[in-house]
């Protein structure tokens, strides 16, 4: 009977070890497997249409004629010697151009300002003490920094949004790599997805044992710091922070194949262009009817509530998901170049 006890719990412990080493490469085997199967054809088809592109201008340059050659061969020098030349020319003369404009623009306007430090300028006696003594009354916002931000100073505030959107952007069109055709990843894809696959470690059991339990945790206080902007320390910025920290641990842990269960690229473009457009559209219905002591039915309401302050909590979830998109499009295209 111990032989027999003691037989089953090697086999036990065996078994054990064999899920705790071999289940942990389990999925990157998997990949590789699927990987593998969908390269060959897709390697393949780059082949064929290069080959193609090769005989067609072989095709092309046989049908020319003489002239027609001569022409060719002469427009390709000049393109390769003082073609080259003119094109570094006007690139190094319209750069320096558009640099010294902007240094004037710059310059100039700063020379207009006010003298820094005088006593006399609006920023040191009617636009603080605005804030300061009405800013409660006016936006209904407890925090100050939040009723300046996102009422006072709501249109900086969208243009800062607008700039990271912009970097954002920015980055996608210089390290997206080629997307996919039919459905069928491409050849870039693939290749992307092998080096994510060798130089990122996967399927760690602690990582992802200890990422289900602090995830929903994060998410939680990112959207805490959303809701909470107008009352206390947070909102859409620091808020919009955690939330994208929450996103990158998740992916660290299971994945782009778990997390494109939820967020792609397309969710990217969805909310970042929606919280961009409610925005721009309501505070610039906000400057027309809420300005300068105009009326509007959008009131401040009770300051210390949750929902209070009129549009500066929703704009506070708006700038929170922007930021939690473009953190999150960073990382996976600084590592992968794809969402």
């Amino acid at each position: 009977m111990a032989k027999i006890r003691s037989d089953y719990e090697s086999g036990l412990f065996s078994r054990f070890l064999s899920w705790l080493t071999g289940g942990s490469t389990r999925l990157d085997d998997d990949m590789a497997r699927s990987m593998d199967d969908q390269a060959g054809p897709a390697r393949m088809q780059a082949q064929q249409s290069a080959h193609a592109r090769e005989m067609e201008r072989d095709a092309r340059l046989a049908a020319m004629t003489e002239q027609e050659k001569s022409m060719y061969a002469h427009m390709h020098q000049w393109a390769q010697t003082k073609g080259k030349r003119f094109s570094t020319w006007l690139y190094r003369i319209a750069a320096v151009v558009i640099c010294v404009s902007i240094i004037v623009l710059l310059v100039s306007t700063a020379a207009k300002l006010p003298p820094y430090g005088s006593p006399d300028n609006p920023a040191n006696n009617e636009v603080s003490e605005r804030y300061i003594e009405k800013g409660m009354q006016e936006t209904g916002a407890v925090n100050i920094v939040a009723g300046m931000i996102l009422d006072y100073r709501a249109f900086d505030t969208l243009g800062e949004s607008n700039v990271l959107f912009i970097a954002a952007v920015t980055v996608l069109t210089l390290l997206r790599v080629t997307p996919s055709h039919g459905g069928k990843p491409s050849t870039s894809q693939l290749e992307a997805e092998c080096d994510d696959r060798m130089y990122e470690p996967k399927n760690d059991l602690i990582l992802q044992h200890q990422a289900n339990f602090l995830v929903p945790l994060i998410l939680l206080f990112g959207i805490y710091g959303l809701m909470n902007g107008h009352l206390g320390p947070g909102g859409g910025f620091g808020g919009g922070a955690i939330m994208g920290a929450a996103l990158i641990l998740y992916l660290n842990a299971f994945g782009f194949k778990k997390t494109e269960r939820f967020f792609t690229y397309k969710t990217f473009t969805i909310v970042s262009v929606a919280a961009l457009s409610f925005y721009a559209v309501s505070k610039a219905y906000s400057f027309f009817t809420g300005a300068n002591h105009l009326p509007s039915f959008i009131t401040p309401g009770t300051p210390g509530m949750l929902f209070s302050a009129g549009l500066i909590p929703y704009l506070n979830i708006a700038v929170g998901m922007v930021v939690c998109c473009t953190m999150y499009a960073f990382y996976t295209l600084f590592r992968k170049g794809d969402m």
